[in-house]
């Protein structure tokens, strides 16, 4: 039996990676409130930026919110202190977390890493627990880069980046094993990004970082990685929509959250309130998305805008969407092709850059309010804990950073507007 590519790579994420593509009830319900939780990778505010933007523009789940709560330099055990105190401003129904690569100690694995870190983990969970959350989805640590990360070093007999990506596999290890105890989800970031680190290293060469040039903090490219870890986590249904138009009817007809407006001589215009997710940059540049895309199946899984075509009596097609053309045979009309896939240029991409900018806004102020204040008033002594009128002006600043953190929220959510565009199918003589 002969499969394409393509279905090739989406086999061997589904084996990779230990989940299963379908499962018997999706994780995130309306109006759930997702919490990003993880260090310094997370504190970047991109892969959380990502999350955000699918869960609400993509994902067609109503009312989701998000917020993210990343720390640089953090552990598990630092998380796990300050728990309660700094989700008691967000009160999360379900929560990521991403913790291991600091836990690792940028050393070869030893056991008592592994103790420790299981350890720090358990109490995470048991903390999330306390504070009402429903589903936590359990991200292992991610990789570390094959090139930049320490060249030229040793830990022990081995080069520094076989060593830790090592350690790092034991901890993705304890992480999925925790997941299966606790009866949570896993997200196997760690396999998501090395896996797909060497698939792309093969083509763009050893110099394309993954993990980001200092070996550990990704750029846009691996942190997209690690939002395809966390949405496979999340289990999000995928498919953003289809529209299929009949040209010997000269009718059309589309999806849950598309509308068709007008159909004339297999020109579709179209209103969508559900977007595709777009990728920025280009297909080598790795401080963009768009080059590492075609290395691991996020448009198969994640984001499948499908048009399908009836009644094309020639055996090609040019498909115009927006400004943008390309050719196709009939049967791939007839079978469907993946817009969202197909096309690098969509007529969504400046809406959804407005997106990812307004979600910036939110996070940057989610970091001063989690670092600079909610977690510093945890450490009031006694004293002054005991003081009545501090204490309800404490009360007050955080629910005026709460007020403030849901006016960048709403801020965010004005830019995800239903976006006209044009589909255009052309028999080719």
């Amino acid at each position: 039996m002969r499969i394409s590519l393509r279905a090739a790579v989406c086999l061997l994420f589904t084996l990779v990676l230990g989940v299963l593509p379908v499962q018997a009830e999706s994780v995130l319900k309306p109006n759930d409130r997702v919490a990003i939780i993880g260090d310094s990778i997370t504190e970047q505010k991109l892969y959380s930026k990502y999350i955000e933007a699918y869960l609400l523009a993509c994902s067609g789940v109503p009312g989701v919110k998000v917020m993210q709560f990343g720390w640089g330099g953090e552990t598990a055990g630092g998380f796990a202190n300050r728990a309660i105190n700094d989700l008691g401003v967000f009160q999360p129904t379900v929560a990521t977390t991403c913790y291991g690569m600091n836990d690792g100690g940028y050393q070869p694995w030893r056991a008592e890493i592994g103790n420790g870190y299981e350890g720090n983990m358990k109490n995470v969970l048991q903390k999330l627990q306390e504070a009402g959350v429903r589903t936590v989805v359990i991200g292992s640590p991610g990789a570390v880069d094959t090139y930049f990360f320490r060249p030229g070093q040793m830990m022990g007999d081995r080069t520094a980046q076989e060593a830790y990506n090592d350690n790092l596999a034991h901890l993705r290890d304890i992480a999925k094993k925790l997941a299966g105890e606790k009866e949570q989800r896993f997200a196997n970031v760690h396999d998501a990004m090395y896996v797909t680190m060497k698939k792309a290293q093969a083509e763009l060469g050893e110099k394309y970082p993954v993990c980001g040039g200092d070996g550990f903090h990704p750029g846009p490219n691996g942190q997209l990685l690690m939002a395809y870890a966390f949405l496979r986590g999340l289990d999000v249904e995928g498919q953003i929509g289809t529209v299929v138009i009949d040209l010997s009817t000269n009718k059309a007809e589309a999806s849950e959250g598309h509308n068709v407006d007008k159909v004339a001589e297999g020109k579709v215009e179209l209103t969508s309130k559900r977007w595709p997710f777009c990728f920025d940059g280009d297909d080598k540049n790795p401080g963009g998305t768009r080059s590492i895309v075609k290395f691991l199946p996020f448009n198969d899984e994640l984001n499948r805008f499908t048009l399908k075509v009836k009644g094309l009596k020639t055996p090609k097609a040019t498909v115009a969407w927006g400004d943008a053309k390309q050719e196709f045979t009939r049967e791939q009309l007839e079978q469907g092709i993946n817009l969202a896939a197909e096309f690098t240029k969509t007529p969504f991409d400046g809406q959804f850059q407005k997106l990812i900018d307004a979600l910036g806004t939110k996070q940057n102020f989610e970091t001063y309010m989690i670092k600079q204040v909610v977690t510093n008033f945890r450490g009031l002594p006694q004293e002054l804990k005991d003081d009545t009128e501090l204490t309800a002006a404490v009360k007050t600043i955080r629910e005026r950073l709460a007020a403030r953190q849901q006016q960048l929220d709403g801020a965010a959510r004005e830019v995800i507007v239903p976006v006209s565009h044009t589909i255009s199918v052309t028999p080719i003589q």
